[in-house]
C-alpha cells in the first residue's frame, strides 16, 4: 500500500504546481495565514495536504 505524506513541503508544491521555490514559499506562507486565521497550529514551509486538495482547483 502507498501511503501519501501528510504534509507537503515547499519542494512538493513546487513540483505540483510546475513554479519556482520563491512562488511556491508564497503560496505556502499565504495558506498557513489562512491556516492560522482559522485557529489551526502551522510550519513554516509545509502545509497539510488535505488543505491543498481543498484549495486548489481541479486537483482531484
Amino acid at each position: 500500500m502507498v501511503k501519501s505524506k501528510y504534509m507537503m513541503s515547499v519542494d512538493d508544491i513546487a513540483k505540483e504546481v510546475s513554479c519556482s521555490k520563491s512562488l511556491a514559499y508564497k503560496i505556502v506562507k499565504q495558506l498557513n495565514k489562512e491556516l492560522s486565521e482559522q485557529g489551526y497550529i502551522t510550519f513554516a514551509g509545509r502545509i497539510p495536504r488535505a488543505y491543498w486538495e481543498t484549495k486548489m482547483y481541479g486537483y482531484r
